[in-house]
């Protein structure tokens, strides 16, 4: 509970600033957002640091998921912290394990998990001048300067609308909650959804099963994972050379600027090259041409998020696994009924059916100036200030907000670039005395309806395809130029976009 110290500097309308103490920040999650949160605060000398995290564990998405083939699209000597580059990854892409492992390693290195209080989760939040009272899921109440949600973009699993799912007698579970003492092998194993977690889940334990059935609504394109395990003299020479790891981070960062920051936004020429990748691997792994053609999409590819996968295609294509393009008719306990009438028996079902992407730090109660809350602003389409703020809501930071996930880059680099912006904020208050920071109704609105504007042109929007991008308004929610630009805008915060408390 707060102090006296912190009651009696809060209770005035002065502020942390002009009263010349440390702000008392809380850091809303330990998973990649919230370890970077804490040590480039504390680097910036901002120390007064508690962090909130609802379980018992720091690693966020890699706490969260465990499912078999879990591994991450994006390479691991760019899919790391720049203060914590790590000589001896195992694989060129990483697996979930050696990611959390890697988050728990960096997260004790830098004393993070010293300052966060596990199984606290924060359930309500409270704008009063100029603090925030904060209320956990323990029923503790504390005051705070600033807040900074650090609860990453997808972490409250979606269950599907189907009839009858309850009724299922088998083992039945989400992809994000799995169910490590169900052993699959030799089962009757069925899998709704064909995303990027559905897809490496059946390529990994459709060997071991007796039967997989993959229910698919909507056929993806997928691109080659093309992954490589390093060798001990290769994992020797970069601890022995650490600026080879640097040169690395920067040359994957630049890889993937120009080729998928390039192709979402507006490069015909690497759309042509990424579709012609894609229906190559297609070809290649899947030898029956009418099975090739129920997985062929009708859309273009990068329309939605491209998958990254390497075994999918293959187990597919192997005698017992079965494609099921049927629609789902309802759920009984012996398995799932489509509608053709058929009923496609079941040991196990796995729902690979994703995440809300419009929660960001809901189900949190987020309560700003004259008692307006976030989630009805946000009201299905959420929208931020550059991803990190929002007007009406003083000293309230966002890391990976609304439109935060970036040309598909390094998510651990946008919240570094992010925290940046941050203590950026932060320093501005404490060299003005300023009280309180809240992005600018106006500057908002332009932010927000240029991006709308902009994002008609890339191909989440002109590409044919429906997907989780898409909001409650039909847009896509997501920034529409290069990556590029957004870092750049970030180093440099414009302070007129912002109403500025004394």
């Amino acid at each position: 509970m707060q102090n006296a110290e912190t009651q009696s500097h809060n209770g005035s309308l002065q502020g942390w600033a002009r009263a010349g103490t440390q702000p008392r920040i809380a850091i809303i999650g330990a998973g990649m957002s919230g370890i970077a949160a804490v040590v480039k605060l504390r680097k910036a000398g901002y120390t007064d640091l508690t962090v909130f995290e609802k379980t018992d564990r720091v690693g966020g998405t890699w706490r969260e998921n465990t499912y078999p083939g879990l591994s991450c699209d994006v390479p691991s000597r760019y899919y790391s912290f720049s203060f914590a580059l790590k000589a001896d990854w195992e694989y060129r892409y990483s697996y979930g394990a050696d990611i959390q492992a890697y988050m728990e390693s960096v997260a004790n290195e830098f004393g993070v998990t010293d300052i966060v209080r596990f199984n606290s989760g924060v359930s309500r939040l409270v704008y009063d001048k100029p603090a925030w009272r904060l209320t956990t899921s323990r029923g503790e109440q504390e005051i705070y300067d600033v807040v900074i949600a650090a609860t990453g973009v997808l972490h409250n699993p979606v269950f599907p609308s189907i009839e009858g799912l309850d009724d299922f007698q088998g083992a039945s579970f989400h992809s994000a909650r799995w169910d490590h003492s169900v052993d699959l092998s030799g089962k009757k194993v069925g899998v709704v959804g064909t995303g990027s977690t559905a897809c490496q889940i059946v390529g990994a334990v459709t060997p071991q099963v007796g039967e997989m059935y993959v229910f698919q609504r909507t056929p993806q394109w997928m691109a080659p994972l093309l992954q490589k395990r390093y060798s001990t003299a290769w994992k020797g020479t970069l601890k022995a050379l650490p600026f080879l790891q640097n040169l690395l981070y920067f040359s994957y960062y630049q890889t993937m600027l120009h080729t998928f920051g390039r192709a979402t936004v507006g490069s015909k020429y690497m759309q042509k090259l990424f579709s012609w990748i894609c229906m190559r691997n297609l070809e290649k792994n899947v030898p029956d041409p009418e099975l090739r053609g129920r997985l062929t999409p009708d859309y273009q590819a990068t329309c939605k998020r491209l998958i990254f996968c390497t075994d999918f295609y293959r187990s597919i294509s192997r005698s017992n696994a079965h494609l099921v393009t049927e629609h789902i008719e309802r759920i009984e306990p012996e398995g799932i009924r489509t509608r053709d009438g058929q009923l496609h028996e079941l040991d196990v079902l796995v729902l690979a059916t994703g995440f809300d992407p419009a929660s960001f730090v809901l189900p949190t109660q987020v309560t700003g100036e004259n008692g307006v809350e976030l989630g009805q602003v946000w009201d299905g389409a959420p929208r931020a200030h550059r991803a990190v703020a929002m007007p009406g809501f003083p000293n309230f930071w966002m890391l990976e907000g609304p439109t935060g996930p970036i040309g598909n880059l390094s998510l651990i680099a946008i919240s570094e670039c992010q925290v940046d912006y941050v203590i950026s904020m932060l320093d501005h208050m404490k060299r003005d005395g300023l009280a309180a920071v809240a992005a600018r109704e106006s500057a908002y609105a332009a932010y927000n309806d240029a991006m709308n504007e902009a994002v008609k042109t890339t191909v989440w929007a002109t590409g044919g395809c429906d997907s989780w991008y898409i909001d409650k308004t039909g847009t896509p929610n997501l920034y529409p130029w290069m990556p590029n630009r957004y870092l750049r805008d970030m180093r440099r915060p414009d302070f007129s976009e912002y109403v500025l408390d004394r």
